[in-house]
């Protein structure tokens, strides 16, 4: 049961109104997920729904390469609503299914693709430490530049925020059956382990590309 009572048009102030046609203007379409339990302080949501549709939606990193660190903080904090949203749309990104469901079981993760293994890598370092090592931040901005390896740390830490409001909050998730396998809650957190690399001669220049 949420903790709080989710939003709805019917019941929106003024203020919460403007914040509620923004959203609903926007890429997202609709009011899910955090921003039922954020609508409650209007300018802190209108903020929030702003920084989010950026990082989300627009920032520099290819779409399959944001959610999978998105994934990445859903399944570190044990957020099941988190996961079963954007599981579902790195999948569709490209993300193999197998990489996916190493994540949810924390197992170990394989990849081929060097974009994919970076950017996996210091997500990891930034959720279990705070910290980022040289070789893990470097393999993050040789490939993407300053204003990638920027904006993947601010994803990170926005989504390590969203999973903190939904878990807090009790956010529930969506009248409707999975797609996605859910999480186990009973992992702890930190659950990401080292990532094996395959076949590193095929791992190609055009790793960046935006997955189909």
């Amino acid at each position: 049961m949420p903790r709080i009572s989710p939003i709805t048009e019917a019941t929106l102030t003024p203020a919460q109104r403007r914040v509620y046609e923004k959203v609903i203007a926007g890429p997202r379409g609709n009011v899910i997920g955090p921003l039922r339990a954020v609508l409650h302080s209007p300018e802190l949501a209108d903020r929030w729904q702003s920084l989010g549709e950026y990082l989300r939606f627009n920032c520099s990193l290819p779409l399959g390469l944001r959610e999978l660190a998105i994934i990445c903080a859903g399944r570190y904090w044990n957020s099941q609503l988190e996961w079963q949203v954007h599981a579902r749309i790195a999948r569709d990104a490209g993300i193999a299914p197998e990489i996916i469901e190493a994540i949810r079981t924390a197992t170990v993760p394989s990849f081929n693709n060097a974009a994919e293994a970076a950017v996996y890598g210091l997500t990891r370092e930034l959720l279990h430490s705070a910290h980022a090592s040289d070789e893990a931040y470097d393999a993050v901005r040789e490939r993407f530049g300053v204003e990638g390896i920027v904006d993947l740390v601010a994803l990170v830490g926005y989504y390590s925020m969203v999973a903190m409001t939904l878990n807090a909050h009790a956010v529930p998730l969506p009248d409707t059956s999975p797609a996605i396998a859910p999480l186990s809650i009973a992992r702890t957190a930190g659950a990401l382990p080292q990532p094996t690399l395959l076949a590193p001669a095929r791992l190609a220049d055009d790793a960046t590309a935006e997955p189909a």
